[in-house]
């Protein structure tokens, strides 16, 4: 063997096998990949059952429900910023630190349902003005009042995760999030076609299974959290009520993240209700080309969560160089699913198209969805790679603390940029679905040039999240079995 070909394969082990390097993300990237994947089966099917139930359920089902969960981010977002404490606790070698900065989560979680309940009226409100055809705003309407006012399962649910998440546990989390999806997938069959002696509810039956089927995971989560095994080592059961300087500091950190969130789904909700006026074929090629590219995407929120985790142990063993190598080969990672994803957008256009049809007794042919589908699916392909660095440097840098140039970066380009140019591209131009698309995919690459620029600067370590100096670490019974993200 030459030399240097020795010289290489001696590089390209020490990047899998050193701290931070390929290895590691992968395994606490993979469960939480997984736990992603199942949520987008879960979804793509849930969409599948709707358009075969009606072309109305489908037109209906994305902006209904993108706008509830742009009401419901903010709060999830910031229950979810726990996983980065945890992370950093867990860093630091404090395990009590990783319960009590999960019941701060759980207490925001039910704190803040009351001001999601007070915006239905306003959803509803930017549901009626969207100018959608009635029948497809009665559907809406619908399925954002269930879905928004059971919504406080999801930021409990990120709240009760993040404990385990936060440590490198993901398999656990996976697990209970696969069940979760499971009971959904079979609720949504009963509920919305009407079986095991159940009435046919259509998408007021796919709305009431999401609900259901989201206390499932948290359930599993809170069950294990507080078993003998966890409570020896975190006292999870000791630390139960508020600590409000945690607290604050909490929200210091996680509300710029919660809003940051709410900054661009609100611009995404946005993106979306306009191009109901283009028409029911461009809104419906719209929302089924995102719910195939929700493939791509939502796995690549898994790869997001792993760099923060990441980052945040790093960071909490006061180890930046280790944390950066980490969030780089996150990067890498993302960049070759979402390409290995994207390549079959390219060479099986129909077969996903044909998924959403199979079924359906009216609307629109495959042949009117492939015109523009197509083209479509080939600048999803585009936008991924770019949604990669997006996602995954975006969580690296929230996982290290810096919050708010996240939160004011994505807010000037999300409304200072992507939303002005689409309403003038549509409302004045006159311009159609590819337009839009093709603006939207400059946002996402511009997002990513500035997030790639702000990692590199390294203004990142030198926040301080955690309390400094941490506590020593407690020397408890079976805390060696436990410590799975060491």
């Amino acid at each position: 063997m030459p030399p240097h070909a020795s010289h290489e394969i001696y590089m390209t082990s020490s990047r899998i096998h050193q701290p931070g390097g390929y290895r590691e993300v992968i395994r606490i990237a993979w469960p939480l990949v997984v736990s992603m994947g199942s949520f987008t089966l879960m979804q793509f099917v849930d969409r599948m059952f709707l358009a075969w139930h009606s072309p109305v359920s489908i037109q209906a089902a994305l902006p209904a429900g993108i706008l509830s969960f742009t009401f419901i981010c903010t709060f999830m977002a910031l229950c979810g910023y726990a996983n980065t404490f945890v992370a950093q606790y867990h860093g630091a070698e404090d395990p009590e630190g990783c319960s009590r900065s999960t019941a701060q989560a759980v207490w925001l979680a039910f704190l803040t349902w009351p001001i999601l309940l007070a915006t239905i009226p306003l959803g509803l409100w930017l549901l009626t003005i969207s100018g959608h055809e009635p029948p497809v705003l009665a559907e809406e309407r619908i399925y954002f009042t269930i879905l928004t006012a059971g919504g406080v399962v999801v930021p409990l649910g990120a709240a009760i995760s993040s404990f385990f998440t936060g440590r490198g546990e993901t398999r656990t989390n996976m697990l209970a999030t696969i069940a979760g999806n499971v009971v959904n997938g079979v609720l949504d069959y009963v509920l919305i076609f009407g079986k095991a002696g159940f009435p046919a509810m259509g998408i007021r039956g796919a709305a009431i299974a999401t609900l259901i089927a989201g206390l499932v995971t948290p359930g599993i989560l809170f069950a294990i959290y507080f078993s003998r095994r966890y409570h020896r080592v975190y006292q999870t059961r000791k630390h139960l009520g508020i600590e409000w300087r945690l607290m604050v500091r909490l929200v210091r950190f996680g509300l710029p993240s919660g809003i940051n969130m709410l900054m661009e789904i609100a611009a995404f909700s946005l993106f979306i209700l306009i191009t109901g006026r283009l028409g029911p074929l461009s809104l419906a090629i719209s929302n089924m080309a995102l719910s195939i590219n929700s493939l791509a995407f939502l796995p690549l929120i898994g790869l997001g969560i792993a760099a923060a985790t990441l980052v945040g142990q790093y960071q909490g063993r006061g180890d930046s160089e280790t944390a950066a190598r980490a969030a780089r080969r996150s990067v890498m990672v993302g960049v070759y699913y979402v390409g290995t994803i994207g390549l079959t957008y390219f060479l099986f256009p129909t077969l996903y198209f044909s998924a959403f049809t199979a079924r359906a007794s009216e609307g629109f042919a495959l042949e009117e969805l492939l015109g523009t589908g197509r083209q479509l699916l080939m600048l999803m392909a585009i936008w991924g790679l770019a949604d990669a660095v997006n996602v995954i440097l975006a969580g690296a840098l929230k996982g290290a603390g810096d919050t708010r140039f996240v939160l004011i970066y994505s807010s000037l380009l999300s409304w200072g940029m992507m939303v002005p140019g689409v309403l003038v591209l549509v409302l004045v131009l006159g311009g159609g679905l590819l337009g839009m698309w093709t603006w939207a995919l400059l946002y996402v690459t511009l997002l990513a040039i500035g997030y790639a620029i702000r990692f590199r600067g390294g203004r990142w370590k030198t926040i301080a999240v955690i309390e400094s100096p941490p506590p020593p670490p407690a020397a408890r019974p079976g805390a060696e079995a436990l410590a799975v993200g060491d």
